[in-house]
């Protein structure tokens, strides 16, 4: 069987959250939550945290965990994976987002087995079906659209696919506030949603090691730069994304204000 390895980039500096993967959440670092959950999947060998910070890196080693040092230069969490991934002995990466708290031990096994079953498939990466309307609309919840046999078609912070006969126009569904969807519509759109499907990108990914690489050294795409979405560098350059529908949801940290509905979540599921 293939050897799998799960990475979790880690880095220290952070506009909106500075030091974010050693924000304490029940008690522990972000980033050990993070960790533990990934060491439960049982179809990878190892977990390791690749940092550009001596804080972390200490952090990791002292909860027992395995950290690597990497540069400070890279521009996103999958080069410093790259990086990570150069020096290991493997053929599957799983990239782990380091302020995912909530990953499920199934989600990054799913990532995968994805790999293992469909020898096209260079990346993988997890879907959830979207039931609030408010997700539709939202720019920092990225849908995806993808064709019969679960490969990626298009990402995008837009609501895609646009129904149309249901939607007669954007301007009709969304407020004048811009960042809510009014009562009346919301309740008219909810309506459709039994029949629609919406999908949301769960920003986990399989690699494996020679698309990785691939992938990494690849200029940015015109796409990308429109919408912000690295993975559109890969559809872009033909790279196959396969996806899998997930019952699991996430909660990413990316403000001190989501680190306190973190702390909500785990005390609801307690």
């Amino acid at each position: 069987m293939p050897r799998a390895v799960a990475i979790i980039p880690a880095r220290f500096s952070s506009t909106r959250f500075p030091g974010k993967p050693l924000a304490i959440l029940k008690g522990k670092p972000l980033i050990q939550h993070v960790y533990e959950n990934a060491v439960c999947a049982k179809l990878i060998d190892a977990v390791i945290v690749a940092t550009d910070d001596n804080r972390i890196f200490d952090a990791v080693t002292g909860f027992g965990g395995k950290a690597v040092m990497t540069s400070p230069e890279h521009f996103s969490g999958t080069d410093r994976i790259a990086e990570a991934a150069r020096g290991i002995d493997c053929d599957i990466i799983v990239n782990i987002q380091g302020d995912e708290p909530f990953i499920k031990p199934e989600m990054v096994d799913d990532a995968v087995k994805l790999l293992y079953d469909d020898s096209r498939a260079s990346i993988s990466t997890l879907v959830k079906k979207i039931t609030d309307i408010g997700e539709i609309f939202s720019k920092n919840i990225v849908k995806v659209v993808f064709d019969n046999e679960g490969f990626a078609m298009y990402f995008s912070r837009a609501p895609i696919p646009f129904y149309r006969d249901e939607w007669k126009s954007l301007k009709d569904l969304v407020s004048s506030d811009k960042s809510q969807v009014s009562s009346k519509r919301k309740n008219a759109c909810n309506l459709h949603l039994a029949s629609c499907n919406f999908f949301k990108h769960i920003g986990i990914y399989g690699y494996r090691k020679g698309a990785l690489l691939k992938f990494t050294s690849l200029p940015q795409d015109r796409l990308e730069l429109i919408e912000q979405l690295e993975q559109l560098r890969a559809l872009a350059s033909g790279i196959k994304i396969k996806v899998k529908e997930t019952s699991y949801n996430t909660l990413g940290i990316d403000t001190i204000e989501d680190l306190r509905k973190a702390e909500e979540w785990l005390n609801l599921s307690l």
